[in-house]
C-alpha cells in the first residue's frame, strides 16, 4: 500500500454510458447493453459508440476552433473529458498540474484516412504526421487547459489508462508534483481495427438474422464478460475517454482515495498469451493490497474482456490471492465493450460510483450472493497484450 494516500478529486468520462457521472450511474442501473450492429468490411459487427450526449459535446468542441477540425476523435474525446474533470475538481485553468494521458491505438481513424489517401495519390498530407503522433493527446489537452506542468503521452496496450495513474502517483510521491490529470482516450471503431480483432478470433459473433424486438436485442448480451461457461470468445469494441484528477494526501472534496497500486509483467510464450493462473494479476493485486487483509476488499472490478482464456486466467488469479471466499466480482464490458486503453479508467469510474452510492453494480447474467456490509474497498484491474497487469486499490472517503 502507499505510504501516503492519493485523493481522486474528480473523474469524468465520455463513453457509451453518458457524459456526466449522474448519467453514467443511471445507465448502470438498467440491464440493457449499449451495443449496436454496424456494417464493416461487408459484414455485421457489434460496437459500442459514444452516447448521444457525448457525441454532442465532441462535435461542439470540434466546431469551436478551426484548429480542432483536423484532430482525431481520440484527441477530442480526451479534451472534452479533461475539461469536465478539471471543472469538477475545482482546479483553475492555467494552473500547475501534470498531465499523463495515454492511448492504445492513438489517432486510428485519422491515420487510416491519411494512409488511404497516400496509397491513392502517392502524396502525404501536410498534417498527416503532427496530427497522428501519440503525443497529440496530452499536448492538446495541456494547450486547451493552459496547464503549466509536465505533459506525458504513452501507450502500453489495454492497461495504458491505469499505467497513467501509476505514473501520476509516482510523480506525486516523488515530490515533483502535487496534482496530476491522468487517464486515457480511445476511438477504435474503424473497419481496420475491428478486422484486427476478428483476425485474433476473439470478437463476438454478429447474429445471422435481425432481432425481432428491442427487448430481445438489449437482453441478448453479445459480450459475455465474466461468464466462465461461455463456449466462444465474445469481446466487443467500445470507444471513449476517461480522466481523473489526483492530488497528494487526503483532501476534503475527495471522491475516493487510492490506497494501493500494483503492477507486474509476466514472460509470455506468444504475443497475446497470459498464463492460465494470471501470474501478472496475482503479483499486481498482492502489491496493491500491501498489508491490507484480502478479506477487507469488498468488490473487484475485473478487466474481463469477454474472451475465454482472458476471463478465466484473471478469475484463477483472484482465487489464488483471495481464496474461495473472494470479494464480489463485476465488470462493465458486458455493457459498454472493451475500450482498450480507456477500459481501466472506466473501471476506476465504476469503482468510484459504487463507493459513492454504496451499491454494487452487477453483471445481469451472473448470480452472486450479495453482501450486507458497506462497500469500503474496491480493487480495479487491467491488463494488456504483453502481460502487463495493473491493480489499483480504491477506498471510500469518509
Amino acid at each position: 500500500m502507499l505510504k501516503e494516500k492519493i485523493s481522486i478529486t474528480a473523474i469524468a468520462s465520455l463513453s457509451p454510458l453518458g457524459s456526466i457521472l449522474e448519467e453514467t450511474w443511471r445507465s448502470y442501473q438498467n440491464k440493457e447493453h449499449c451495443f449496436s450492429l454496424v456494417d464493416t468490411n461487408g459484414e455485421k459487427a457489434w460496437v459500442a459508440p459514444l452516447s448521444k450526449s457525448g457525441r454532442i459535446l465532441v462535435e461542439k468542441l470540434r466546431a469551436s476552433d478551426a484548429k480542432y477540425r483536423k484532430l482525431d476523435d481520440s484527441v477530442l474525446y480526451a479534451m472534452v473529458a479533461s475539461r469536465l474533470a478539471v471543472r469538477d475538481s475545482g482546479w483553475k485553468r492555467d494552473a500547475e498540474f501534470g498531465i499523463n494521458l495515454g492511448s492504445s491505438r492513438g489517432a486510428t481513424k485519422l491515420f487510416e484516412q491519411y494512409h488511404s489517401e497516400f496509397l491513392e495519390t502517392g502524396l502525404a498530407s501536410t498534417l498527416s504526421s503532427p496530427t497522428t503522433t501519440l503525443g497529440n493527446i496530452s499536448s492538446w489537452v495541456s494547450h486547451d487547459l493552459g496547464a503549466t506542468g509536465p505533459e506525458i503521452s504513452h501507450s502500453i496496450t489495454c492497461s495504458t489508462g491505469l499505467h497513467s495513474v501509476l505514473n501520476g502517483v509516482a510523480w506525486i510521491n516523488s515530490g515533483m508534483a502535487n496534482r496530476f490529470l491522468v487517464g486515457a482516450s480511445e476511438a477504435p471503431l474503424t473497419d481496420f481495427t475491428i478486422a484486427q480483432m476478428k483476425a485474433l478470433k476473439i470478437y463476438a459473433k454478429a447474429p445471422e438474422s435481425n432481432f425481432s424486438s428491442v427487448v430481445e436485442r438489449s437482453r441478448s448480451y453479445p459480450c459475455q464478460a465474466l461468464n466462465l461457461e461461455k463456449e466462444s470468445n465474445s469481446m466487443v469494441l467500445g470507444e471513449g475517454a476517461s480522466v481523473a484528477c489526483i492530488e497528494k494526501g487526503v483532501v476534503k472534496n475527495a471522491l475516493a482515495t487510492i490506497n494501493g497500486v500494483g503492477y507486474a509483467t509476466e514472460i509470455l510464450k506468444h504475443n497475446t498469451s497470459i498464463s492460465a493462473n494470471g501470474l501478472c494479476f496475482q503479483k499486481s493485486m498482492k502489491m496493491a493490497l500491501g498489508d491490507l487483509d484480502p478479506s477487507e476488499v469488498d468488490v473487484i472490478v475485473l478487466h474481463a474482456p469477454g474472451t475465454i482464456k482472458g476471463d478465466l486466467s484473471e478469475y484463477n488469479a483472484i482465487k489464488k490471492v483471495f481464496g474461495s471466499k473472494h470479494p464480489l466480482l463485476t465488470t462493465n464490458k458486458w455493457k459498454l465493450g472493451h475500450t482498450f486503453a480507456t477500459s481501466g479508467m472506466l473501471n476506476i469510474e465504476m469503482g468510484v460510483l459504487m463507493l459513492q452510492y454504496d451499491k454494487m453494480i452487477s453483471v445481469p447474467f451472473l448470480s452472486q450472493k450479495p453482501t450486507e456490509r458497506e462497500i469500503k474497498y474496491v480493487m480495479i484491474n487491467a491488463v494488456g497484450f504483453g502481460g502487463n497487469a495493473v491493480s489499483i486499490l480504491l477506498c471510500r472517503f469518509n
